[in-house]
């Protein structure tokens, strides 16, 4: 059987099975509780393709004039520090401190805080209890597009309990006269101000030391400044606004080899142990097999691996055990070794083994002390190190963003500069309901390598404007960068209960970028739900991968994405499962104990810890992956059929003169081949892609897939389905493994066929078969080779005039041939 007919067979027999599930569904969405028994409707194509924008990036300083008209500079200036976002202009307050506060005349004491108001806006800083000469050291950030007063008022209050604050003074500039700052300047140099009356018109006792300037967000103050944009967020919710970078902690693997031990003694002397290993790094647990015999001296020589972080805060635990009973495993010693005690290895050369005394088990509290006596000691033999040179895997391979190993004095130099500008979201959708009000307060996070970001939250707004730079170094050009939006449900301050919810995300590999070129784009929002697929809005970014060594690129394309050891020493595909997502576990633990913290379930959804887990949308997405990867062979496969059937005579004609050319001169074989595919590649260049890559809604099977379909994915493992609802998904899991199952079945009847041609199992067809071969070999071994391909190739381009529309006789003969589907059960 042809691939061509392989692929239309198992394309046929799966289709049928996913036609079939449509009878099932009416009936399956009565149960599931969805509310809808059809699939949504499918929105317009193009919100979901990338779009180009034009935003006007970098910064632009304006022309100056008098002191104070325009601010101090007086040339237009362009800096690269910011050139990738849209410039934003902010007026900041800086309040330093105060002295010489005029005390309450009832309480003999003043608790002061410091009222910033600018029109509408006001930001208040903490109060300080009894405390005439404070100091709060806090920024105020005012955005200037929204703006609508000519003065800046700075008032300082008397916190009171129970009745009104009362007034001490305040301090006013006139808008026009403060002065702009233009980083990379020193920052303005803050000054004492005296006090005002309510009034204006005298002094009152009390000073204050302020600066005011006019700046952007480059400025070194805009990441812990108070934000106008957030005025709404009090107390300790004003911590999980702001913009922050965090770093990964620095994975290591710990590998185990545990060799043997000696003089295990276990409670009941009559009858020697069976013992095994068990190992503990945190919550990973990990045992050995059984020893094969049951001996005081037990060998396994088992590699258990385990993955920790720096800095070390676990210990390494290891107990042996006994199978006393089938039920009972009876611990016969322990064993705790700090992790910084054991050797780094950095390339594939064994560390030293070492022996370690084991702490006795089985005395009573008051016989404590003596588990440390060493007259008798049980102990083990282990070889132990921190493997530097493999990369931790904490996000999936088809994702990868760093491939650095874990030792830094391995590193390489960096080959490029990953800068992005995260510009805004438009058309965001309501996340959540406040006072009856909908609202999003949306924030970003980006992931690259070891460093993420996240920007400031915009509050109660459906198109934030963030307008924020990062950069990253860039060690390997075929890694991906991702990008996902969130909202942020937090701002009430204090732990709370509820997730920050996914708004969308967005992947991009290097590797498709150009070059030193800036990209504007425009991405869609898309978060699939078991209601189906919808988009959340759009988010607009500037991307600029820079070059610092092509060569060193064009190097990189000729070796292992890995580090080394990752094919020298492999680890199985569980084993690395498993530390993947024990790696996760661990950094969304340590980034979650930042401030403010990176919450477990935005690291989840960027690292893509569900990317595992039974879909039936992915698995139908991934078969036509594949079928489309042969469409290639399949359309080539058609178009030598219409060849050889004459359908248009001057093609095959023209293939007739190349066959007879390449007969002449077999030496033009090969460089035909490469000529044609390099005239393919040359010819492609006009219609390259434009744009980098989007998650792409008909590759997904996103809007195909029914209700029921993404319900069953977004279900919990285990399953917390009613009954009926999981005997229907598992009865249609049934029919399309059916259908696999045989096409799996048919592909290895034809391989068995093929086998059973020398195999005797059929003796007529497999004489018939070895007499053909002894005559073809003597036929061959006369007949030059250039005659015998002419004829062949005459005999299979021969018009359809002389072909008959029954099979041929080597396929007649090739099915006739036996396989082992008749022995199976």
């Amino acid at each position: 059987m042809r691939l061509e007919h392989i692929i239309e067979v198992t394309h046929f027999h799966l289709s049928l099975s996913f036609f079939k599930e449509k009878k099932r569904r009416v009936k399956l969405a009565s149960y599931s509780k969805m509310g809808s028994q059809s699939a949504p409707p499918k929105a317009n194509q193009d919100d979901y393709k990338l779009k180009d924008t034009k935003p006007v990036l970098g910064e632009r300083w304006p022309h100056g004039g008098q002191r104070g008209g325009s601010g101090w500079i007086y040339t237009e200036r362009a800096t690269s520090t910011y050139d990738l976002v849209e410039q934003m202009f902010y007026l900041y307050v800086r309040v330093e401190k105060a002295k010489d506060l005029p005390p309450n005349q009832v309480t003999g004491s003043v608790d002061p805080y410091v009222e910033v108001k600018v029109g509408n806006y006001k930001g208040k800083t903490r109060h300080f209890e009894k405390k005439s000469n404070p100091e709060w050291k806090q920024v105020f950030a005012f955005s200037k597009d929204k703006i609508q007063s000519s003065v800046v008022e700075v008032y300082v209050r008397d916190k009171e309990m129970v009745a009104r604050d009362d007034y001490i003074g305040k301090v006013v500039f006139d808008m026009h006269e403060v002065p702009t700052r233009v980083p990379p300047d020193s920052p303005l140099a803050p000054q004492w101000y005296r006090l005002e009356g309510r009034r204006g018109e005298t002094k009152v006792r009390g000073e204050i030391m302020l600066a005011v300037w006019m700046g952007t967000q480059a400025d070194e103050a805009f990441p812990e400044a108070w934000h106008s944009d957030s005025a709404s967020v009090h107390g300790e919710g004003v911590y999980t606004i702001r913009s922050k970078v965090y770093v990964n902690p620095k994975l290591w693997y710990v590998r185990v080899n545990v060799i043997e031990a000696q003089d295990i003694e276990p409670q009941d002397k009559s009858q020697p142990p069976q013992a095994f290993v068990k190992a503990q790094v945190g919550q990973q647990v990990l045992k050995t097999k059984l020893s094969p015999t049951k001996t005081p001296n037990p060998m396994w020589n088992e590699d258990l691996v385990f993955v920790a972080a720096e800095p070390f805060e676990e210990q390494l635990v290891i107990t042996v055990e006994n199978k006393s009973t089938p039920a009972k495993d009876e611990v016969v010693g322990r064993l705790c070794v700090p992790l910084n005690k054991f050797e780094v290895r950095l390339d594939h050369r064994p560390v030293h083994s070492r022996w370690f005394n084991l702490e006795r088990f089985g005395f009573g509290v008051l016989e404590g002390d003596k588990r440390h006596e060493l007259k008798f000691s049980s102990r083990i033999h282990l070889r132990v190190c921190l493997e530097g040179a493999y990369h931790v895997l904490d996000e999936s391979t088809m994702y990868i963003s760093d491939t650095r190993p874990t030792a830094r004095q391995l590193w390489k130099q960096p080959i490029g500069i990953l800068e992005v500008g995260i510009l805004s979201a438009q058309g965001l959708q309501p996340m959540k309901t406040n006072d009856g009000k909908s609202s999003t307060d949306a924030y970003c996070v980006a992931k690259y390598g070891q460093k993420w970001v996240r920007t400031r939250t915009i509050t109660e707004s459906f198109n934030p404007k963030w307008n924020e730079q990062y950069t990253w170094e860039v060690y390997d050009p075929c890694t991906v960068i991702t990008l996902g939006v969130f909202d942020n449900c937090h701002l009430g301050g204090g732990s709370g209960s509820k997730n920050d919810s996914r708004i969308g995300k967005v992947r991009i590999r290097l590797s498709t970028l150009e070059m030193d070129r800036i990209y504007t784009n425009s991405y869609p929002l898309l978060v699939l739900s078991p209601k189906g697929l919808k988009k959340m809005g759009e988010v607009q970014l500037a991307i600029r991968f820079t070059c610092l060594s092509l060569a060193h690129i064009i190097y990189l394309y000729g070796h292992p994405l890995l580090p080394k050891m990752h094919y020298l020493h492999p680890f199985t595909v569980n084993q690395l499962d498993g530390l993947r997502y024990q790696a996760m576990n661990i950094v969304a633990v340590r980034l979650g104990r930042a401030e403010p913290p990176l919450r477990k379930e935005v690291v989840e959804y960027m690292l893509d810890v569900d990317s595992h887990i039974w879909s039936l949308r992915r698995s139908k997405a991934n078969f036509f992956r594949i079928v489309s990867l042969f469409s290639g062979a399949i359309s080539m496969t058609r178009w030598l059929g219409e060849v050889q059937q004459w359908k248009n005579p001057i093609t095959t004609i023209l293939v007739h003169v190349l066959f007879f050319i390449l007969i002449c001169y077999p030496e033009l074989i090969l460089p035909t081949i490469f000529l044609y595919m390099f005239l393919i590649g040359i010819w492609n260049f006009r219609f390259r892609p434009r744009h980098p890559p989007h998650m792409d809604t008909k590759l997904s099977w996103a809007e195909a897939a029914h209700p029921d379909e993404l319900d069953e994915e977004f279900d919990t493992f285990p399953t917390s389905k009613a009954q009926d609802v999981v005997k229907m998904r598992y009865d249609r899991l049934r029919s399309v493994a059916g259908r696999i199952q045989t096409v799996v079945g048919d592909i290895a009847t034809q391989g068995e066929r093929l086998q059973a041609l020398l195999s005797w199992r059929d003796p007529r067809a497999t004489s018939l078969f070895v007499i053909f071969c002894l005559i073809a070999a003597v036929a061959l071994y006369i007949t030059p080779f250039k005659m015998v391909s002419v004829v062949a190739g005459i005999f299979w381009l021969r018009h359809p005039k002389f072909r008959s529309k029954l099979p041929s006789l080597p396929s007649n003969f090739f099915k006739r041939l036996p396989s082992r589907a008749d022995g199976m059960l």
